[in-house]
């Protein structure tokens, strides 16, 4: 079989399962909120992705039968400061305490939900996430919603397979660069960290 490894135009994309509803714990179950911060989704921010803002109401239906089926709610909040590395790979973003680095009001953190700051794509490298996810609260499933697909969210699902807990990835509630860059997302969760793929927030339940 011979393989192109510098692919050239369409590439056919994997078949993605994915689920028609999904039951999940409430108590073993908390919902991650992967940088949705204002440099990213709204207009005026330093690294716009053009289809965070349509994910905005979806994760708001979430957030709310979350919060009212007692699954607890953390979030990612991607920080930076002088001298960073990223910023020759990026543009400037998510300064520390500048309006671009906010999470958007739409989806502001409540009492009782978790935030972490984070210097790399993985919400999970050198914060305090997995702590509470596995110590303190002791949950096995975490849906993950956010942005970007392909880079922090993806990141952090990788992460949170490697740990053996089970990703939930609803796509309506993600945003990506481009179409390939999503339908990779939905792919690698699927498949190499077994997690689940559902269409919408809408076809997850808390029991």
């Amino acid at each position: 079989m011979s393989f192109d490894y510098l692919p050239i135009g369409s590439v056919d994309i994997p078949d993605i399962p994915v689920k028609d509803h999904l039951d999940l714990p409430a108590k073993e179950t908390a919902v991650v909120v992967v940088d949705m911060q204002n440099d990213f989704v709204k207009p005026g921010g330093t690294l716009v992705v053009e289809a965070a803002g349509e994910t905005i109401v979806a994760i708001q239906r979430l957030l709310d039968r979350a919060r009212a089926g007692g699954v607890h709610v953390a979030y990612t909040q991607d920080t930076h400061f002088d001298g960073d590395k990223e910023w020759a790979i990026w543009p400037e973003h998510c300064r520390q305490g500048t309006w671009g680095w906010r999470i958007i009001d739409e989806l502001a953190p409540q009492k009782g939900d978790l935030v972490c700051p984070k210097s790399r794509y993985d919400g999970f490298y050198d914060t305090w996430l997995d702590h509470y996810l596995t110590r303190v609260w002791q949950v096995k499933h975490l849906v993950i919603v956010g942005t970007v697909s392909s880079i922090c969210v993806l990141h952090t699902a990788a992460s949170a397979g490697l740990r053996w807990f089970h990703v939930i990835a609803p796509a309506d509630g993600m945003s990506a660069l481009t179409e390939f860059d999503q339908a990779l997302t939905l792919r690698q969760i699927s498949w190499l960290y077994t997690g689940s793929v559902v269409a919408s927030v809408d076809d997850i339940e808390f029991v």
